[in-house]
């Protein structure tokens, strides 16, 4: 059998500041080996329990952020952006997903960073009216492929809002519990690594059960992008069948998920240039 791990960061344990989270900043070598120690804990726990190949999405900022040097045999991991299907590169051609580090959308009262998919430009999301966070939008892109989710990990707030309600045939590992948007309360990593095994060993017995289901929405898919700014809409708006129903809000149709997920991706790059384009003039 074959894995998805999709790793993003604002949900892993003891990550509090910006200064975690970007190329430059000074403590993101710390959050490198935080999410880096995560997922090769998973990884290798996925391995004893049957899965034979692992796929790893590096999925935050640039999708450059794990180490490399210690990967398992078993394990092949996929980096950069832009790139197919963004943070769950590779689904298609997995069993089951695994998604670690994960946050809460966007206005999410106390929860460590919370946004959906671009803070900086990107409000809210939904799909067929559905108010989306990162887990979602991708749990409904693996359903395309009938590739379930059958573990999260991450910030307590999404955990209770998004995934108890629409999966809960999904084991959850809380790795942090926030007090506000920039500081959380976490366990040890050696209490974390315990609940980590534990759940990948009953994620897996359930699946082997068949009680972990593709999470699926209606077709076609009513997709909704609300945005930071007028500009950003003003862009995406050129897309010929996207209609604008505010001045930050705009709709469209597309034939299922992945064609979704495809434009969204497109869109939330057209809002990147589009800030490019406007810090330029100054």
């Amino acid at each position: 059998m074959k894995a998805l791990i999709s790793v993003d960061m604002e949900g892993m344990p003891y990550i509090v500041s910006r200064g975690h989270l970007n190329l430059k900043a000074p403590l993101y070598d710390e959050g490198r080996r935080i999410a880096t120690k995560v997922t090769l804990i998973v990884a290798e726990e996925l391995h004893k329990n049957s899965f034979d190949e692992v796929i790893v999405a590096d999925s935050h900022g640039p999708m450059t952020n794990l180490y490399i040097d210690d990967l398992p045999e078993y394990v092949e991991i996929i980096r950069g952006f832009p790139r197919p299907l963004s943070m769950v590169s590779g689904i298609e051609e997995c069993d089951a997903a695994i998604f670690l580090g994960y946050h809460a959308k966007f206005g999410t009262a106390k929860s460590t960073f919370d946004h959906t998919y671009s803070g900086a430009s990107i409000n809210k999301v939904t799909v067929n009216g559905i108010a989306a966070s990162e887990f979602l939008l991708n749990a409904y892109v693996g359903g395309e492929s009938n590739v379930p989710v059958i573990l999260v990990a991450g910030e307590a707030q999404l955990l209770k809002d998004d995934v108890k309600k629409y999966a809960p045939w999904c084991e959850a590992v809380i790795l942090k519990h926030s007090l506000s948007r920039v500081s959380a309360r976490s366990p040890s990593m050696i209490k974390i690594e315990k609940e980590l095994r534990t759940a990948v060993k009953k994620a897996t017995t359930n699946f082997k059960k068949h009680k972990c289901k593709p999470l699926k929405t209606e077709k076609p898919v009513r997709f909704g992008v609300t945005f930071q700014a007028c500009h950003f809409a003003d862009v995406a708006e050129l897309l010929p069948r996207a209609k604008r129903l505010s001045g930050l809000e705009i709709e469209y149709t597309a034939k299922d998920m992945i064609e979704a997920y495809k434009t969204f991706e497109l869109l939330a790059l057209a809002a990147s240039a589009m800030s490019t384009v406007l810090a330029n003039q100054t």
